[in-house]
């Protein structure tokens, strides 16, 4: 039975390769791996969720102030939209950080959000770090990620 378990752990790890290409919301495409030494905070949100709106400036100050110095934010949509109408969802609501086609919550065997917004700290080592659970304030953010002056 362990053998089992184990074989299915691994079988299922195997679909995660932290070097596998992402798209985003954009149209682009970039390696996962393009963010690997930096702090992620990954924020599940929808556009009918009030909260979820009014954190978005929140986020676009981290990612904006941190993004080049070890930081980055990555929004996921919980709705799952993609093509032109996430495009479209994405500029109407200002998101200014990365959106994610795919959703990568896998990579850490963290179960589909039962509120929003939700949010992954992911350490540099590609550890997850805590879950934040409701709307986060920028101070919240940089507190989460331990962030110095420098980061």
């Amino acid at each position: 039975m362990r053998m089992l378990v184990s074989l299915l752990v691994v079988l299922t790890l195997s679909g995660c390769d932290r070097g596998d290409v992402v798209g985003l919301a954009d149209g682009s495409e970039v390696p996962f791996e393009h963010w690997e030494g930096r702090w992620l905070i990954i924020n599940y949100w929808a556009e009918w969720c009030a909260p979820c709106r009014k954190e978005i400036p929140e986020l676009n100050l981290l990612h904006s102030e941190r993004a080049a110095t070890g930081a980055v934010v990555l929004g996921v949509n919980y709705d799952g939209l993609t093509g032109d109408t996430l495009k479209d969802l994405v500029v109407k609501m200002g998101i200014e950080f990365p959106v994610l086609v795919e959703d990568p919550r896998m990579r850490w065997a963290v179960e589909q959000p039962a509120v929003l917004p939700s949010t992954l700290i992911v350490t540099p080592e590609g550890e997850l770090s805590e879950v934040l659970v409701g709307p986060q304030h920028y101070e919240d953010l940089i507190k989460a990620i331990g962030a110095g002056p420098g980061i």
